[in-house]
C-alpha cells in the first residue's frame, strides 16, 4: 500500500478534527490527538511522542504565556470586588434617563470591565448578573436586554489587555503593546457604534425602548467616585505598556497585584473570595491552556505536512486582488465562527492564515484587529455563538432564539465597523505609529 501523500494527509487531519469536535471531544484535546496521530503517520511514533512530551512542558512554563493568567486574574478580582456594579451605576447614572439609555450604560460599562478583565466571555457574564436585572426592572424587551449584553461582551475582545489578542501575539511573534494600543481606537469606534445603534433603534421604534429616571449630579458625581478604581487600573497597565515602563506581562503583573490591594484596601475581597479569584483564574487559564498545547501539537502536523506554503500558494494563485483575498478570509472566519470559539479559530488558523497576509503585505498589526474582530463576530451571530450561550447559562428564563434575535442590530453594525477598519487601516494603525 503506497503512503499518502502530504497534502491528502493534512485533508484527513482536518476531516478528523471536525469529526470528533462533531462528536463533541474538547477541541483542545482534539487537535492533540489528530496532531500526534498525523505527526506518527508522518515521521513515526517516537517523534510524535517527543512532540507529546515536548509542547506541554515547553508551553506551560514558557515566561510569555504568564500574561494570560495574570490578567484573568486581574479580572476575576475585579469581578467579585464588586467593580463591575460600580461602573454600570455610573454610567447609569448619566444615560439611564434617555431612551435605551439602560443599554448605553451597558455597553458604557461592559467596556471599562473589558479594559481591566480582557475577556469577552467574562465581561458577558459578569453584566448578565449586572445589568440584565437592572433592564427588566424598568421593562426593557428580553431581546433586547440580552442582545445589548451578547454585544458589550465582545469587548472584551478588542480592548486591551485582551486575552485573544494576547495569544495572537504569541502566535506571531508580534508585539503586544503594539496591539494593545492598536486596539484602543477600533475599541472606542466599537463603543459609539454600539451606543449609535441603540439610538436609531430607540429612534425608528419609539415605543420600544424605555426611559429611566434622571439623576441629578449630586448622584452622578457619587457614582462615578466610585470608578476611580477602575480608572487607576486602566491607566497602571495600559499607560505603563504605552509608556514603555512596562512589558505587557510585567504590566499584568502590575495590574493583578493592583487589582488585588485596591479590594483589600476598600475591604471588598476576604480570604474565600480571593481563593476564588485564583480558582476562577486557574480554570480559565487551564482552559486556554489546553487549546493552546492542542493547538501547537497539530501546528508540528501541518508544519511537516507543509500545509501553511501549500495554503498560502493556492490562495495567491487564484488570481484575486489581495483585499479579494482578504475578504474571502474573514468568510472563511465568519463560517468558523458557526462551529468553533474564538479562541480556538486563532489558535489553529492563524499559524496557517499568517504567511498568506504577510504574502500579499498587510500589516500583522492590523491584521491581529481584524481578526479578533471578526472572530468576535463569532461570539454572537448564530448557530453558535460562545456569548449568546454564556448569558443563557446566566438568564435561564430566556430562550436562545430571543437572544439571538437582539444581537442582529449588533451583528450589522459590527460587520459596517469590519469594512470601516478594512478601508481606512489608519484607524488601527495611528496610534502605535505615534507610540
Amino acid at each position: 500500500m503506497n503512503p499518502l501523500d502530504p497534502t491528502t494527509v493534512s485533508i484527513l487531519g482536518f476531516i478528523a478534527l471536525f469529526g470528533l469536535m462533531l462528536l463533541r471531544m474538547p477541541i483542545g484535546l482534539a487537535m492533540g490527538f489528530v496532531g500526534v496521530c498525523g505527526f506518527a503517520y508522518m515521521r513515526g511514533w517516537d517523534a510524535a511522542l517527543h512532540v507529546l512530551a515536548l509542547v506541554p512542558i515547553r508551553t506551560a512554563t514558557d515566561a510569555g504565556f504568564t500574561v494570560i493568567p495574570l490578567f484573568l486574574l486581574m479580572g476575576a478580582i475585579a469581578t467579585l470586588s464588586g467593580m463591575s456594579a460600580e461602573l454600570f451605576k455610573a454610567a447609569n447614572s448619566f444615560l439611564g434617563h434617555k431612551k435605551g439609555g439602560l443599554g448605553m450604560a451597558t455597553i458604557a460599562a461592559c467596556a471599562g470591565f473589558a479594559a481591566i478583565s480582557g475577556s469577552s466571555v467574562a465581561t458577558a457574564a459578569t453584566f448578565s448578573a449586572v445589568a440584565y436585572p437592572e433592564m427588566r426592572k424598568f421593562n426593557y424587551p428580553q431581546s433586547f436586554a440580552t442582545g445589548v449584553i451578547a454585544a458589550g461582551g465582545t469587548l472584551g475582545a478588542i480592548l486591551p489587555p485582551s486575552i485573544v489578542l494576547a495569544v495572537y501575539s504569541l502566535i506571531t511573534q508580534q508585539d503586544l503593546g503594539r496591539l494593545y494600543i492598536a486596539g484602543v481606537v477600533p475599541g472606542i469606534l466599537a463603543i459609539l457604534m454600539y451606543i449609535l445603534t441603540i439610538t436609531v433603534i430607540s429612534i425608528v421604534r419609539p415605543n420600544f425602548l424605555p426611559q429611566g429616571p434622571k439623576s441629578t449630579w449630586a448622584e452622578r458625581l457619587t457614582a462615578i467616585k466610585g470608578v476611580w478604581a477602575i480608572a487607576l487600573l486602566f491607566v497602571l497597565v495600559i499607560g505603563g505598556i504605552y509608556a514603555g515602563v512596562f512589558t505587557p506581562t510585567e504590566a499584568g503583573a502590575m495590574g493583578a497585584t493592583g487589582a488585588l490591594i485596591i479590594a483589600v484596601v476598600r475591604r471588598r475581597l476576604n480570604w474565600a473570595q480571593f481563593v476564588e479569584c485564583l480558582m476562577r483564574a486557574l480554570r480559565t487559564a487551564a482552559a486556554i491552556f489546553s487549546i493552546l498545547i492542542g493547538a501547537l501539537i497539530f501546528g508540528y502536523f501541518l508544519t511537516i505536512t507543509q500545509t501553511p506554503q501549500h495554503v498560502t500558494e493556492f490562495l495567491t494563485g487564484l488570481g484575486l486582488s489581495k483585499y479579494g483575498l482578504l475578504v474571502l478570509i474573514m468568510l472563511m472566519y465568519l463560517v468558523l465562527g458557526c462551529v468553533m470559539d474564538a479562541m480556538a479559530m486563532i489558535i489553529l488558523t492563524v499559524p496557517i492564515i499568517f504567511p498568506v497576509i504577510v504574502a500579499l503585505g498587510f500589516s500583522p498589526i492590523w491584521f491581529g484587529i481584524i481578526i479578533v474582530m471578526t472572530v468576535e463576530l463569532g461570539m454572537i451571530h448564530p448557530p453558535v455563538g460562545m456569548n449568546v450561550f454564556v448569558i443563557k447559562s446566566v438568564i435561564k428564563d430566556v430562550k436562545l432564539s430571543t437572544i439571538f434575535y437582539g444581537v442582529i442590530p449588533f451583528v450589522i453594525t459590527d460587520l459596517i465597523r469590519l469594512a470601516l477598519l478594512i478601508i481606512f487601516p489608519a484607524l488601527a494603525l495611528w496610534l502605535p505609529s505615534i507610540r
